[in-house]
C-alpha cells in the first residue's frame, strides 16, 4: 500500500478518534506457530502505534522472531467503526517507564491522588519496559456508511456489473 494512501486514511477523522482510543488488539503469530490476539494499551503519536510491555512479556520472543503483527481498532457500537492496521514490529528496551505508557494510561478517570499512588506503584514495579513500536504498512477504515469489509465491497461490485 503507497505511503500517501496510508496517511490519507489515518488523517480521516474517524481515524484519527480511533487511534486516540485507549485499547486495540494485537494479533501476532506464537512461537509454537499459532495465532494470537491481545488486548493492549496504545498510543498514537503521528507516525507509529507505540505500545509498551514488561520485559519478560511472553509476546516478546514470538515478536523477535516475527515481527509482523495486526492491530484492530474499534468501538462497541453498533454498526462497529474498525481501523484495521498491519505492519511490522521494532522493539526499543527502555530504561524506566516510557512516557507513551504513562500517556496512554493517563486518559482513565482518576482523582490526582489515584493518579499519584498509581504512578507511584507503576514506577516502583518496572525497571525498564520494551516499547513496541509498529509503523503502519497497510490500514483498512470501515465504518459501514462509507467503507464496508472487503468482501461486501466486492459482493456489491459484483452486483452492480
Amino acid at each position: 500500500m503507497r505511503q500517501s494512501t496510508i496517511d490519507e486514511i489515518l488523517n480521516r477523522p474517524l481515524s484519527q478518534e480511533l487511534l486516540a482510543r485507549d485499547l486495540a488488539r494485537l494479533a501476532y503469530t506464537a512461537l509454537d506457530g499459532t495465532p494470537r490476539s491481545i488486548p493492549i494499551g496504545i498510543h498514537w503519536n503521528g507516525k507509529e502505534i507505540v505500545m509498551c510491555t514488561p520485559t519478560n512479556a511472553p509476546k516478546l520472543p514470538s515478536l523477535r522472531r516475527n515481527p509482523a503483527v495486526a492491530l484492530t481498532i474499534d468501538t462497541e457500537s453498533h454498526p462497529p467503526k474498525i481501523l484495521l492496521l498491519r505492519g511490522t514490529v521494532e522493539l526499543d528496551y527502555v530504561d524506566g517507564i516510557p512516557d507513551e505508557y504513562m500517556q496512554w494510561n493517563g486518559t482513565y478517570e482518576m482523582t490526582p491522588e489515584q493518579r499519584a499512588e498509581w504512578e507511584e506503584n507503576v514506577r516502583s514495579l518496572y525497571d525498564g519496559m520494551v516499547r513496541i513500536v509498529v509503523t503502519p504498512t497497510w490500514v483498512k477504515l470501515i465504518d459501514f456508511e462509507n467503507t464496508l469489509p472487503t468482501a461486501v465491497e466486492e459482493l456489491i461490485r459484483r452486483q452492480s456489473a
